[in-house]
């Protein structure tokens, strides 16, 4: 097999941070992979780089300014206060708001960032940056244990230089984020394979497809439980073989999410190693620019694994590393066998039944076969360094003033938002439900509050925080004030009865917290928070 330079970026900080005591996302698998890598002597084939953080001006590329903001400043301590009482941001208990997280963000997309700009100069053929693949944040919250979306991050570093980029995801869960980025444009073409039906996030079926110029750019493989090998093979090879044919990318990046792997404690599929490895050697054969990234995984030993043998596959040393595994720091991590390998299991595979393979494999060939051909991008000279910034006599980075194209790419990422958003208003006043007043007289209209599902119970929350005993979080601008027609003024009721006539300024105080309402005898009820029952507008 060729030689490719390989340049591969790891930050030996980033397995450090945790999300929390008994969180099942674990950092310090990027460091445990690293380390395998290591002991397999594959440094010396690479061109190995420490990332520049990403700092928070380039994170806004994509993510709005009062999102990246609030990662900056928020701690454990203060998370309550900054997501407003959990209802912005952060919401439910999958991104925790743990010490360092935005270190742990600038590092993530840092990798990916800095990838794109090696592959966009030409002084490498593939570059890898475990650290990354964080495919579900969004523009404005977190969400499946993702706070900064660096796969977008880095893409749009590449559309400066490259008029088509394709991006692959094997993880288990639906690349949603990255999807909904590029849901509009044609210079990005989203494929992702995964698992559906009641399982996080929740989307990727094959009727999306794009809207307007991305119209058939998005491409979903929806896949069921016990996924083998052989039948991901028969669905991949075909469907990436016509993306290819009929996009024709100047450069992939594909995520190697690890969650799809036999044996993952969130995934459901039954692929091997070696399967889900196979997907790096064929768009490797490709002799296409190609960008690896991390994921999800979270069985910590079989992701090492994973990262450590489609590494040897960039470097195309595969077939040549011994597969009983060298002494290394987490040697006992791998017994008993202590073999680079990743056995499946003896879950049944329901894609086979009933043809359901088949037809995932002829939808998803159909919609590529109805795409004229490439798009055609009207591109120019991207703007370059001045000599002074190449050696470093620099002012302060975020002083300088923006080059005219990134402007551009940040008010093209503005516009396809507002766009979705328009859309997505037009969709919810469709779904809005008529309820009549409790007295009949007058009708009202009620927006259904957007549904999220967690990525742990994949169980949609629909806005109910189970710690508060199933009842709504509290709604702004709403109280449990009740106008009393023969005092002809509002009154309020907690647990204990009706309160005084100035427990207007109580509540206020208060922020509508139960827990700091003054009872009948005009104490203070520190009893734990709780929603206000009864609420009407006011």
């Amino acid at each position: 097999m060729s030689k490719r330079r390989v340049a591969y970026y790891y930050d030996g900080d980033v397995g450090s941070f945790t999300y929390g005591l008994g969180h099942l996302m674990k950092p310090h698998r990027m460091r445990v992979a690293h380390d395998l890598i290591t002991a397999y002597g594959m440094l010396d084939k690479m061109h190995v780089l420490r990332p520049k953080r990403a700092s928070a001006k380039t994170m806004t590329s994509f993510h709005t300014d009062e999102y990246v903001h609030f990662l900056s400043r928020v701690t454990p301590e203060t998370a309550e206060e900054l997501t407003y009482h959990g209802t912005r941001f952060l919401m439910g208990d999958d991104n925790p708001p743990f010490e360092g997280v935005f270190d742990f963000c600038s590092i993530s997309a840092g990798g990916s960032i800095c990838a794109a700009e090696r592959i966009a100069s030409g002084s490498a053929d593939i570059a890898i940056n475990w650290a990354g693949g964080l495919h579900h944040a969004k523009k404005r919250e977190a969400a499946g244990f993702c706070y900064i979306n660096d796969i977008v991050l880095g893409i749009l570093e590449l559309l400066r230089t490259f008029p088509r980029v394709l991006y692959v995801d094997i993880d288990c869960h639906h690349g949603d984020g990255v999807e909904e980025a590029f849901y509009t444009t044609d210079r990005v073409m989203t494929c992702s394979f995964h698992k559906f039906g009641e399982y996080f996030p929740g989307t990727g079926t094959q009727d999306d497809k794009g809207k307007g110029k991305g119209k058939g750019y998005a491409v979903n493989v929806p896949f069921k439980d016990g996924l083998t090998d052989e039948a991901f093979k028969s669905v991949f090879e075909p469907v990436v073989a016509r993306c290819l044919e009929v996009f024709r990318p100047s450069v992939v990046v594909l995520q190697c999410g690890g969650d799809s792997i036999a044996g993952d404690k969130l995934g459901c599929f039954n692929i091997t190693m070696h399967g889900h490895a196979h997907c790096v050697q064929f768009i490797r054969k490709k002799n296409i620019p190609l960008i690896l990234l991390g994921g999800g995984g979270y069985t910590v030993k079989n992701v090492a694994r994973a990262w450590a043998y489609e590494t040897a596959c960039a470097l195309g040393i595969e077939d040549t590393i011994d597969p009983n595994l060298p002494w290394n720091e987490y040697f006992e991590w791998f017994g008993p066998r202590y073999r680079l390998e990743v056995l499946p299991n003896n879950m049944e595979d329901y894609n086979v039944r009933d043809g359901a393979l088949d037809k995932v494999r002829t939808t998803a060939l159909e919609q590529l076969s109805e795409l004229a051909g490439p798009p055609s991008v009207g591109m120019h000279d991207v703007p370059r360094q001045s000599l002074g910034h190449h050696l470093g006599f620099r002012g302060d980075t975020d002083s300088e003033a923006t080059d005219e194209l990134d402007e551009r790419l940040a008010q093209y990422s503005h516009f396809v938002y507002k766009q979705q958003e328009e859309a997505e208003a037009e969709s919810a006043e469709s779904d809005d439900e008529d309820e009549w007043d409790s007295d009949g007289s007058t009708r009202s209209r009620r927006r259904r509050q957007k549904s999220r599902m967690s990525i742990v119970s994949n169980k949609y929350t629909d806005g109910i925080d189970e710690h508060l005993g199933g009842k709504s979080r509290r709604r702004f601008f709403q109280s449990s004030a009740k106008w009393d027609e023969t005092q002809q003024c509002f009154q309020l009721k907690n647990d204990m009865g009706l309160m005084g006539l100035g427990g207007m300024s109580a509540l206020m105080e208060a922020g509508g917290r139960m827990s700091r309402m003054p009872s009948v005898d005009g104490e203070i009820n520190m009893d734990e928070d709780r929603d206000w029952e009864d609420n009407v507008s006011l």
